[in-house]
């Protein structure tokens, strides 16, 4: 029966582990074992009756493009935590280009303070986004 098991795991090598994927090969595996059972009941040997059961089993092209269609979706929850992290550095790189501009073209006003306020509210509300979309994950 490894040699079953070979054939299978060679079978799902590229195909992307999920539950789904794996519930399937498990499945196909149990299959087959199944059959070389009844074949090895009939009389055949078990070299014989892997090999019929193999040959049985067909071209699963279809199924392995199927599940491997098949992707694990990235919880918004996890892209939101990302966004944050972008609105984080723009924000920090539109404030230092800001200061950078305030203090040399006119040292002696502190103006940069203003767009400031209004560029915080960025990272500001990303964060919130997060919070939001993460107390829906866990309830």
């Amino acid at each position: 029966m490894i040699t079953i098991k070979k054939h299978i795991d060679q079978l799902f090598n590229d195909i992307p582990v999920t539950e789904e994927s794996l519930l399937m090969k498990e499945e196909i595996l149990q299959s087959l074992e199944d059959k070389v059972d009844v074949l090895m009941a009939q009389g055949k040997s078990e070299e014989d009756a892997i090999n019929k059961a193999i040959v049985e089993l067909g071209d699963l092209t279809d199924l392995r493009e199927e599940l491997s269609e098949y992707r694990v979706k990235i919880p918004k929850s996890y892209l939101a935590w990302t966004h944050f992290q972008f609105s984080l550095i723009g924000a920090a790189l539109i404030i230092g280009l800001l200061l950078f501009i305030n203090v040399y073209y006119t040292p002696n006003v502190l103006w940069v303070i203003f767009p400031a306020f209004g560029v915080v509210w960025w990272p500001l509300a990303m964060y919130f986004r997060c919070l939001r979309l993460q107390g829906r994950a866990m309830n």
